[in-house]
């Protein structure tokens, strides 16, 4: 499977894992915990501002079937059903949540040696069915997100992309918004600066000649710790440090300023997630 290109989302993924993943400026202590029978139970708090959420989640396998459970403070369950390889390459997803009783989803997902797809269905009246094709290998592909309103009779997207990938270095480019936003990121690794990475994206709308440019760098300052910052065009600049101080269980801690408006003075995230 080395030559498999992956899935349409696979594409800048790098990139916007560097960028934006992690940063919050919000208040989150999550712990998990596994059973000698396997089931893996969960459960996190999350305080925005003067409100918190709250859910616990479980979830079971059994041989090539995953199921996962959640309930949140509002009362919503959130199930989703796994299986995984009932063919080569082939993975079906069941989603749905009570009471919302339009969220029932299927999706089947299908990666093969050049190839990766992702197909999915409401499962209701008039569904949205979308479709997502990669073509090529895993140093350059080609793939097409659309989505089709089964209700309107029409397309509520289409975006198209392209990824070129090698051993220091992953750049893509992206036309979404039905055609009006181009993006262009990069991602790479600099062997003469030891275990840094930067990234880079940038996108501009043809409808509002509106550009963005967001850069950031990462870096390892050992096994166990990891610094990002990055920077965009409107002066909002952002720090994490993330610290494994054992295995699987993070301590994150992450700022956000406007340097346009430094008066207004920064906020801060912490998380906490624990694995005994």
């Amino acid at each position: 499977m080395d030559k498999v290109p992956g899935l349409y989302s696979d594409i800048g993924k790098k990139a916007r894992d560097l960028l934006y993943k992690g940063y919050h400026t919000d208040h989150k202590f999550s712990i998990t915990s596994e059973s000698a029978t396997g089931v893996v139970l969960s459960s996190s708090g999350l305080k925005k501002d003067d409100l918190f959420l709250a859910d616990v989640n479980a979830q079971l396998k059994n041989k090539n079937i995953t199921t996962d459970i959640k309930v949140d403070s509002s009362s919503n369950l959130f199930t989703t059903i796994t299986l995984d390889e009932a063919a080569p390459g082939l993975k079906t997803i069941l989603s749905f949540r009570v009471p919302d009783q339009q969220s029932g989803k299927l999706e089947v997902q299908y990666l093969h040696d050049y190839v990766g797809i992702s197909t999915s269905i409401g499962l209701t009246a008039n569904p949205i069915v979308n479709f997502s094709g990669l073509v090529g290998t895993n140093v350059l592909s080609l793939g097409t997100d659309v989505s089709f309103d089964t209700k309107l009779g029409a397309f509520s997207k289409y975006n198209a992309g392209l990824s070129f990938t090698n051993d220091d270095l992953v750049v893509s480019v992206n036309l979404n918004d039905k055609g009006d936003t181009l993006s262009t990121s990069f991602y790479r690794t600099l062997r003469h600066v030891k275990s840094t990475a930067v990234g880079m994206e940038v996108s501009h709308s043809f409808s509002t000649n509106e550009k963005t440019f967001t850069t950031g760098t990462q870096y390892q300052l050992d096994e166990l710790t990891t610094i990002k910052t990055s920077l965009n065009n409107f002066g909002k600049a952002t720090a994490l440090l993330q610290h494994q101080w054992r295995p699987n269980s993070l301590f994150t801690l992450s700022g956000e300023i406007d340097t346009k408006a430094i008066n207004k003075g920064a906020k801060y995230g912490l998380a906490v997630a624990l694995k005994p």
